[in-house]
């Protein structure tokens, strides 16, 4: 199966959770279901899906009981099967990144602070090429073409049906200029944030360089929420060579009360706006 991903690992968690309050082992529920004792201990380590069949089967004997739960499970069980557009990319994209892409796919909303970089949603086409280039300095010109392709349609997000609601809080230092030798293609930049800021699904404020010490400072972030249940968030948080998710409930919660306080020391919309355009009419 590969690398397993964030929600396989979370069935395979809740499953295991629910066999511990049973009181059981993997051993008793292996018997009961008649499998190896190895399946389901690659299930509960989210290194295996599990078909519909198998899950009623294993909610039944571990007591999964409620509706509601045991369609959330289902749900989880389906997402870890998925696949989508960003199969095709495989060869060069790597698995937590198409694990991002997956979980925006079926996310309600992201909330995401950045401090140095226009977020991934937002970017044109010229700022994504530019800094893929910095970022990924190894790749060839047609790898990086297609991470541009990659990243341009992950932002089909945001004109789904229902789309996903973006709420970015942006570091006033990741809007200036900072590559004189392309001007334009920041100001085509900070115009496209604007037009995007119209959206009734995007919001976007502006944390000025003039901030007190904030939350972010720690570096940036993103929550994934879902509409299944708050206990399905997401944190992404990501690094030069990698990307580490934060599933525990009580730690979303901390990075959610943390967006809290950026959004509270941010800008007001309005401000935000017209800070955006300033620095935009500054760029000659």
């Amino acid at each position: 199966m590969g690398e397993p991903t964030v929600r396989t690992r979370q069935l395979g968690g809740e499953l295991a959770r629910h066999r511990d309050a049973a009181g059981l082992k993997i051993s008793d529920v292996s018997e009961r279901l008649g499998w190896p004792a190895s399946k389901l201990n690659r299930i509960e380590k989210g290194r295996l899906g599990i078909k519909p069949g198998d899950l009623d089967e294993l909610m039944d004997v571990v007591d999964i009981t409620d509706a509601a739960k045991r369609d959330v499970l289902h749900h989880m069980a389906r997402h870890g099967r998925q696949r989508g557009w960003w199969q095709t990319y495989r060869d060069i994209i790597s698995p937590a990144y198409a694990d991002l892409i997956s979980l925006e796919d079926g996310a309600r909303s992201m909330r995401t602070y950045e401090s140095i970089l226009i977020p991934g949603l937002l970017q044109t086409a010229a700022y994504a090429r530019a800094t893929i280039e910095a970022i990924r300095m190894d790749s060839t010109p047609e790898e990086v073409d297609a991470l541009v392709d990659v990243r341009m349609a992950r932002q089909s997000v945001l004109s789904r049906r229902e789309p996903l609601e973006l709420w970015a809080v942006i570091h006033e230092a990741a809007l200036r200029p900072r590559v004189k030798s392309q001007p334009q293609m920041m100001k085509e930049q900070l115009q496209t944030l604007l037009d995007k800021q119209r959206l009734p699904h995007v919001s976007i404020q502006v944390l000025p360089l003039d901030a007190p010490p904030h939350a972010g400072m720690s570096g940036s972030f993103a929550v994934l929420g879902f509409p299944e249940t708050a206990d399905l968030d997401v944190v992404l948080v990501e690094a030069l060579t990698s990307a580490l998710y934060v599933e525990d409930t009580a730690e979303v919660r901390r990075y959610g009360s943390a967006f809290e306080r950026l959004r509270a020391a941010a800008l007001p919309f309005d401000a935000s706006a017209d800070l955006i355009e300033q620095l935009k009419d500054s760029i000659s």
